[in-house]
């Protein structure tokens, strides 16, 4: 196959500008459901749909807040994603008695599903396009620092606006770095609970050597239900589950929230990341999984206590460093610097273009040379390393935060997003003391290797104590685990914090100045300019392209499309789907030892199943993280697939688009029905899901 590696937005189009951009060969975007690549995809591969097909695929696409994708699959309420997507809430639910990470759930009966503490979902009601109201505050003449000031204040009012309009979650997306501004409308569900999760041991079969790899054997997913007034929803837009599922040569869209992508930055931004922030992002993750690590390995309770935490992060670890090996790599530097040049070529030969954005390059440079010496105190002077000092910095900000006016106040804390923030600060998730204490000492001695032993946050901090002291004294004196003291303190305001004893709270009011410093540093000197730069770098491309080309990814709503077909590597064929057999074939082939185990239940019924039954599946359609959970359907919008993963080639994704040998890897369709009625003979779920098949 030939290598085609493709230029940021479609850039090719700048050398020869009578080919149109639309006319790329290959299945590139992360297009938004406003701007679908309706030509692309009838020139490419003679699909057209009317609006319909869009919107009902919209309407059943949902966003878990706390980071992943899913869809409804009955009128019921049904929502699918993946396992890894909804561990946080399997773990909160578990306990040292009923571990359902390890051993799996199915609920016997609705009255049987399991509440999730603080899990909310979104679902995308409406998209307007607010860049004249935004882009109109900003006054003339104004100095990055103030633009910056009076685009976040006009973004808190359409947001409160809408939101109290409407009834609806409403944010404002900054797409096309600052190039456009659309008012994402969402209807929240915050009634979720738990009706099936498989195994860890098989939902991450293959564990950490297996991942971001392929060929793969994973039932990735897990089942919730929403509920309205204590009811499952009606769920009037789902999608009718394929039980036939992909085949190869299959066209196929996943509709997902990718989370963020770089394929729009400068040189001196991807620079910056290669040379500064990926090397400290790993060496952080690396450290954190070390303490973890030695943390578990005191017993089976400390190990299940961590076993989440330590899942994602060597998740980090290998997406970061496949990561860190594309910008490594001269070859996809060389390619970016030459879309750079172009696109930078075609804005001189332009008077108008050239006076209002020739400059805008230099800008982010100059810009990003600043935040190499703010970068390690804006990673490592926040609330971070245990859940409580972040759930102490929110209560501190917040109490101060609302008595501002709503556009003058830090973002997450404008009236938009108080509701959500209230939810999660609130949640009755378990809190484990030692855990919490062991994180927070590394968290703060990690500080203090960082940033010096004579940082101001760092001596904040400390007070003279060292970490493992200090974590130990706040740990075990906080209050903070009861979320009623929480609330209580919420309540009490500003006056009522300032004035506890919590000595949680009393370290993050030390340390709040500081990081209000810190990050009011970044946000005027690094974060107006980047903005006010890119938002001219923005309007060049749409002077080159208009709205043929889609915006990096903001862990909103998006839609991507492939084909399901295999790929070679090193002369070996990698086929698109693989089977039960193989399941079974690679876990004798490692003597069924962790973490090529499989659960006793797979074991006693694997006469039950159809060996030939499809289970993976690639395709190339253009994912990156947050896609997880992402339903995967057909042309006729039946669900076939399920997203949970990209092979380790795919992983350039965040900065380039390649179809050779990078993939997207789905759960099959036809192999969760198969798990479901043959291994765990969830009649009832099989029925609900099989009365959405289409009865063609």
């Amino acid at each position: 196959m030939r290598h085609r590696l493709a230029l940021p937005i479609g850039l090719a189009a700048l050398a020869v500008m009578s080919i149109p951009a639309t006319a790329a060969p290959f299945d590139e975007g992360m297009w938004t459901f406003d701007n679908p690549p309706l030509e692309r995809l009838k020139q490419d591969h003679g699909f057209s749909a009317p609006q319909e097909w869009f919107d009902r695929l919209r309407l059943s696409s949902v966003r878990f807040n706390d980071g992943g994708s899913g869809s409804f699959v009955s009128p019921e309420g049904l929502v699918l994603t993946n396992h890894h997507v909804g561990l946080s809430s399997i773990q909160k639910l578990s306990s040292e008695e009923n571990d359902y990470v390890k051993n799996g759930f199915l609920a016997a009966a609705r009255d049987a599903e399991l509440a999730c503490p603080d899990l909310e979902l979104n679902v995308l009601r409406s998209i307007e396009d607010v860049t004249a109201r935004v882009a109109g505050a900003v006054k003339e003449g104004a100095t990055p620092k103030e633009a910056n000031d009076q685009r976040k204040a006009e973004i808190a009012r359409i947001e409160k606006e809408e939101s109290e309009k409407t009834g609806l979650r409403c944010n404002v997306v900054t797409l096309y770095q600052g190039g456009e501004y659309a008012l994402y409308r969402f209807k929240k569900f915050t009634d979720v609970r738990l009706v099936f999760a498989p195994e860890q041991e098989i939902a991450f079969f293959g564990g950490d050597p297996d991942n971001f790899n392929y060929p793969r054997f994973d039932l990735d997913m897990a089942l919730f239900r929403v509920y309205e007034d204590g009811r499952p929803a009606a769920t009037s837009h789902f999608l009718r589950w394929s039980d036939a599922g992909a085949r190869a040569g299959d066209l196929v869209f996943v509709s997902g929230h990718p989370g963020s992508t770089n394929r729009l930055q400068t040189m001196a931004q991807l620079e910056y990341s290669r040379d500064e922030s990926y090397p400290t992002r790993l060496r952080s993750f690396g450290r954190r999984h070390a303490v973890l690590t030695r943390y578990a390995s005191a017993g089976p309770e400390p190990a299940r206590r961590a076993k989440r935490d330590i899942f994602g992060i060597e998740n980090s670890l290998k997406a970061l460093g496949g990561e860190l090996k594309g910008l490594e790599d001269g070859r996809l530097m060389a390619r970016k610097a030459a879309a750079e040049k172009e696109l930078r070529d075609f804005v001189a030969k332009d008077r108008r273009l050239g006076a209002e954005a020739g400059r805008a390059w230099d800008e982010i440079a100059a810009a990003t040379e600043r935040l190499k010496a703010l970068g390690k105190r804006s990673s490592f002077s926040r609330f971070r390393g245990a859940r409580l000092f972040s759930i102490a910095g929110q209560i501190v900000q917040l109490t101060a935060e609302v008595e501002k006016p709503n556009g003058e106040r830090l973002e997450e804390y404008t009236d938009a997003k108080l509701d959500s923030l209230r939810f999660s600060l609130f949640s009755k998730a378990p809190v484990y003391a030692d855990l919490e204490e062991t994180t927070l000492a590394d968290a703060l001695a990690e500080a203090g290797d960082e940033l010096g032993a004579s940082d101001a946050f760092v001596t904040a901090a400390l007070g003279g104590k060292t970490p493992a002291a200090l974590a130990k004294e706040v740990v075990s004196g906080t209050k903070l685990s009861d979320p009623e003291f929480r609330k209580a303190l919420v309540d009490g305001g500003r006056k009522a914090v300032e004035t506890s004893d919590d000595p949680m709270i009393r370290l993050a009011l030390r340390v709040d100045p500081i990081v209000r410093e810190v990050r009011k540093t970044v946000e005027d000197e690094v974060e107006s300019v980047l903005t006010q730069a890119g938002d001219r770098i923005a309007k060049a491309r749409f002077a080159a392209y208009g709205r043929t080309m889609y915006p990096d990814a903001t862990f909103t709503l998006r839609l991507a499309y492939g084909t399901v077909k295999g790929y070679e590597i090193g002369g070996y064929a990698i086929p698109p789907h693989t089977t039960f057999y193989g399941l079974y074939d690679r876990a004798a082939s490692f003597g069924w030892r962790t973490p090529f185990e499989v659960p006793k239940l797979w074991i006693e019924r694997q006469k039950d199943i159809g060996l030939e039954t499809p289970f993976n599946f690639v395709c190339t359609a253009d994912i990156i993280g947050g896609n997880s959970g992402s339903p995967v359907v057909n042309r006729q919008g039946e669900l076939v697939g399920l997203i949970f993963d990209g092979n380790i080639q795919s992983l350039v994704s965040r900065f380039v688009y390649d179809d050779d040998a990078a993939r997207s890897v789905s759960v099959h369709s036809a192999g969760m029905l198969e798990a479901l009625r043959g291994i765990y003979r969830a009649d009832e779920l099989v029925r609900e899901i099989a009365g959405g098949l289409d009865p063609r």
